[in-house]
């Protein structure tokens, strides 16, 4: 198996190749969207070995996706194909600025009827990193359940854990149950990456010290917050319980293409970073990195960097200073 496992729900997206509303588009471009693919993508091509767990319709649009995870490297032993279930597809406008309009056709798909039975058959041999989404759990209270099977596999076999809450609230019944079950899932992973807007809305705490912290003593030992243009924070408890915080601030772009995958190209810089054991400050750099690079693309994974694409970005466009703060074990940094 592959040092990395994800599940999720692979799309066919179309997005529209000129602006306005969607309904009068009439020409669009195929891509794959889906936020677990995006990561799987990344992932493989920074040279991890990556495998998403997931279904797909026995249709083109499934047919499309794995040859397209096939031809990125992604392992597809573990996408299964159902007859009688469609592969989930959207629709996407074109924007000068801001988050796209997006469109989802997902119910009753292939992925969304995916249950606890699906994750016993999965071999855990060699895999260091289970990466979850809040999106999965969302599709079906079956995939709710499977979610937590998984992440007590993953626990079983002493994986490191990463969750990205990447709140869909229209997937939820309810804003309460979203807020509960979401929190239940990221209390028990080891590592959680919320967006400052979003911890905010999860936890009802207003800084980023005070989100950390509640996901600190929920039990998640390492709490890593996108701050949007202001870069990245991380607070994480050592085993000898002290902790230790860092921020980085974020690239400058001078053109936002689109936002969407950004979040995904993050938690790329993430897990790579965890695999590699990088220090924090070179683990949020390169975090903030990708998900900058990303921004400048359309598709949600076109622009996802392979190594030296990445390493020619950050030695081009470090243009901030970074001064070392307090901590209790080792060094951190802030920005001036």
């Amino acid at each position: 198996m592959s040092e990395v496992i994800t599940i999720g729900e692979p799309m066919v997206m179309f997005v529209a190749d000129q602006k306005g509303e969607l309904s009068e588009v009439q020409h669009y471009t195929r891509y794959i969207a889906g936020a677990e693919v995006n990561v799987a993508i990344g992932v493989s091509r920074l040279r991890h070995s990556v495998s998403l767990i997931s279904r797909v319709g026995d249709d083109p649009f499934g047919r499309y996706i794995r040859s397209f995870l096939k031809h990125e490297g992604v392992g597809t032993g573990e996408v299964s194909v159902l007859s009688g279930r469609p592969t989930g597809f959207q629709l996407k406008s074109k924007n000068d600025a801001g988050d796209p309009e997006v469109v989802y056709f997902r119910k009753g798909s292939a992925a969304s009827g995916m249950s606890p039975d699906d994750i016993d058959r999965i071999d855990f041999s060699g895999v260091k990193v289970l990466h979850m989404t809040g999106i999965f759990p969302a599709l079906s209270p079956e995939t709710f359940e499977a979610a937590l099977e998984l992440i007590q596999k993953a626990r079983e076999y002493h994986l490191l854990t990463t969750f990205d809450p990447n709140l869909r609230p229209a997937l939820w019944k309810g804003e309460a149950a979203m807020t509960a079950r979401i929190n239940q899932l990221a209390g028990l992973c080891d590592v959680v990456l919320p967006g400052f807007r979003e911890g905010k809305r999860l936890t009802g705490k207003k800084t980023k010290e005070e989100i950390a912290d509640f996901y600190l003593k929920k039990g998640t030992k390492d709490v890593i917050i996108k701050l949007g243009d202001s870069g990245s924070y991380r607070k994480k408890r050592h085993r000898d319980g002290a902790f230790a915080e860092t921020i980085v601030p974020s690239f400058k772009i001078d053109h936002v293409v689109d936002t969407v995958g950004a979040g995904d190209g993050f938690a790329v810089g993430v897990i790579t970073g965890l695999l590699e054991h990088l220090p924090d400050r070179e683990l949020l750099q390169r975090s903030n990195a990708i998900g900058a690079i990303q921004v400048q693309h359309i598709s949600d994974n076109e622009g996802l960097p392979d190594r030296g694409q990445l390493d020619r970005f950050i030695k081009g466009n470090v243009t901030k200073s970074i001064i070392p703060v307090k901590s209790n074990d080792e060094e951190t940094f802030d920005v001036i």
